[in-house]
């Protein structure tokens, strides 16, 4: 596996100019994407704002509160605790040219002002089409946040911070557009019992989903397989929170040698959530805790027939193993209790009934290298226009609104400009 930091740390990654070289280029403004679809986008991202914090925490934290400091040379940086944790460039890259595109620290001036602006970001969803979105954090507490609980040894101080970015979240972001923004938190992991207590807190809060980390072990935590997180797993499954595993937030994406290109871990970064689909699966997760939801974020759904398939081959030598303890088959549970997230995957709704046409949502990656955006109406068009209308339906929106109870009006249903 290859850790983020070092990737993050790689201003080589890609050929994009770095330093004094470096340039920032921002394309013509698109013209709105006709719609054809009604659409929700299921991983979005934040760059939270500079005053994500502000007025958040506890007083006597307030001095200690996350920032974004300027520095001499004109750059910005988040600060906390004595930590520098720089707004990383690829979290923010829409609007930009692809030959740009690097690891290399952006202010906030150098990234599209829908990545870190709710205003600015609704007439981003509106100009691609898209009706509602789902947003997880970006580099600051990390796509699970984590980083938000591993910076500071203050535990008191992180737990606030966590707890503001989740305040921030419910009334600033998503409570800004409360019908075009689903509420995503983030959990607190250092104490599993305050951990769930903060679900079920959010889940009547208005929270529908919770942005968990893939492998908590990768990050020096205990596995799944211990227990250990069971409070928090049986609180989102008896508040209907679903569990979002978003790739790329234990860490860590596949690799192979060390001296391998980039663009080895680029086309591998899907497989994580294949990796994470079978770990869940088989830390009895979802056998302990059946009404449990689990949606594998930005892992694209080519691989799912496949595992599918081989959970099945390995069913005539389980006994071997004698760790399957459930009356259904691994491959049932799994269409149960898992949902996969499309990108860009045109060879891969072929497939769909073996799947689960009703466990297949939509993303556009907003504002990140993955993104559809401005063009993810066409996208759709372009990969399941010529699908079954009932099943366009499920996969565009339905299936999504079912699962984070995210109701779309009955107007935008059959006309999807009417918002």
């Amino acid at each position: 596996m290859l850790g983020f930091d070092e990737l993050t740390n790689n201003l080589n990654f890609t050929k994009a100019k770095t330093g004094d070289e470096r340039v920032v280029t921002f394309l013509p403004e698109p013209e709105p994407s006709p719609r054809k679809y009604t659409v929700i986008s299921v991983d979005d991202h934040i760059v939270e704002p500079p005053d994500t914090f502000d007025g958040r925490l506890p007083k006597k934290f307030a001095e200690r509160a996350p920032q974004v400091v300027t520095k001499p040379d004109g750059k910005q940086t988040w600060v906390f605790d004595g930590q520098e944790l720089p707004n990383v460039g690829f979290n923010a890259v829409v609007g930009r040219p692809v030959e740009e595109y690097s690891f290399e620290p952006v202010t906030f001036e150098e990234m599209r002002r829908g990545a870190w602006d709710i205003h600015a970001r609704v007439k981003d969803m509106d100009t691609n089409g898209i009706y509602a979105s789902l947003n997880f954090p970006s580099f600051l507490p990390g796509f699970g946040g984590v980083r938000l609980q591993q910076t500071s040894k203050d535990v008191e101080l992180s737990e606030a911070a966590v707890r503001a970015w989740n305040d921030w979240h419910i009334e600033a972001w998503a409570g800004a557009y409360p019908d075009r923004i689903i509420p995503c938190q983030i959990p607190w992991y250092l104490d599993v019992e305050v951990g769930a207590k903060m679900i079920r807190e959010n889940a009547e809060r208005g929270f529908k989903a919770v942005s968990f980390c893939e492998a908590p072990d990768k990050l020096g935590m205990p596995s799944l397989h211990t227990g250990h997180w069971d409070p928090i797993l049986r609180a989102c499954a008896e508040t209907d929170t679903v569990v979002n595993l978003h790739i790329g937030s234990a860490g860590a994406s596949p690799s192979t040698n060390a001296d391998a290109p980039s663009d080895v871990p680029g086309v591998l970064f899907f497989a994580y959530a294949m990796f994470a689909a079978v770990d869940w699966l088989y830390s009895l997760v979802p056998v302990r805790f059946p009404d449990i939801k689990i949606c594998l974020s930005e892992g694209g759904i080519g691989w799912v027939a496949g595992l599918l398939d081989r959970l099945d081959h390995m069913e005539s030598y389980h006994d071997m193993y004698g760790t399957w303890t459930d009356e259904l088959t691994p491959s049932e549970v799994f269409k149960r209790n898992f949902w996969s997230c499309a990108v860009e995957d045109p060879s891969s709704f072929v497939q769909r009934d073996r799947i689960g046409v009703e466990n297949i949502l939509l993303e556009s990656d907003y504002p990140h290298c993955d993104s559809t955006w401005p063009h993810t109406q066409r996208t759709i068009e372009e990969e399941i226009g010529n699908l079954p209308a009932e099943d366009i339906k499920k996969i565009t929106w339905e299936n999504a609104s079912k699962l984070y109870r995210h109701p779309v009006p009955e107007a935008i249903q059959k006309d999807p400009n009417a918002f």
